[in-house]
């Protein structure tokens, strides 16, 4: 049987892995289907003039089909949201939007996504190859060197 010190270690390390790779279901910020065109306009205007990517809702853009403004509004209450890192706040837009766990992209038009962690970091699955691995192996290599450290102290 293994030493008590290295089964903790061990047990740490599942923890670790299990709490870095759950990854908390996706979420998309959209407009509620009740909100007045003029007040989804004013919140649309803001949105893309505070930081939203709103050029996939122009005239050449992947997502300017349907051309309303509840559909526009949507895609530029999202791209707000996520920029902000999907942050307490970020999708109220004076009461004309909500968070949705239903996935609205269409047809060519994806809604952008951020997943997150248990933790709190980005899916390992959403970021780049090199970062990804840091962020899965990062608690690993981190708890064998407390798994070291611990059979060091026996």
């Amino acid at each position: 049987m293994a030493p008590p010190h290295k089964v903790v270690a061990i047990q740490i390390l599942l923890v670790g892995l299990f709490l870095t790779t759950t990854v908390v279901a996706a979420t998309w910020c959209v407009a509620r289907s009740d909100a007045g065109d003029q007040a989804l306009q004013t919140s649309l205007d803001y949105a893309c003039g505070a930081g939203a990517d709103c050029a996939p809702i122009q005239p050449s853009g992947l997502c300017y089909l349907p051309n309303t403004v509840q559909a526009h509004a949507s895609y530029a209450f999202n791209s707000y949201f996520q920029r902000k890192g999907m942050a307490p706040g970020s999708c109220d837009f004076a009461g004309t939007a909500y968070i949705a766990k239903t996935d609205p992209s269409y047809g060519s038009c994806a809604y952008p996504s951020s997943p997150r962690t248990l933790l709190g970091f980005d899916s390992p699955t959403s970021l780049p190859p090199r970062l990804s691995f840091f962020v899965s192996h990062r608690w690993i290599a981190l708890l064998m060197i407390i798994s070291q450290r611990l059979g060091k102290a026996r």
